[in-house]
């Protein structure tokens, strides 16, 4: 037995996460996005269908990314 895995029931299961290309990657990106959303902390004019609304450019741009991470995330799920 390797120190990662342990016997389970007849199956092997592994312990912790592992640190994979793709979860790096993800980590990266996700790090980069953080970073561009509150860089950007000047005014903006947003329309919201009828009234205009005016808030810092970070929290418009954070709150666009949350609706974009909820809806990739439902989509994944879908799929499944």
């Amino acid at each position: 037995m390797s120190p990662k895995t342990h016997e389970s029931g007849g199956r092997k299961t592994r312990r912790g996460p592992e640190i994979t290309p793709a979860r790096i990657t993800v980590l990266v990106l996700a790090v980069l996005a953080l970073i561009f959303i509150f860089e950007n902390t000047h005014e903006t004019e947003i329309r919201l269908l009828i009234p205009l609304v005016t808030m810092p450019l970070w929290s418009a741009l954070l709150a666009v990314g949350v609706i974009g991470a909820l809806v990739g995330a439902f989509f994944m799920n879908r799929r499944r």
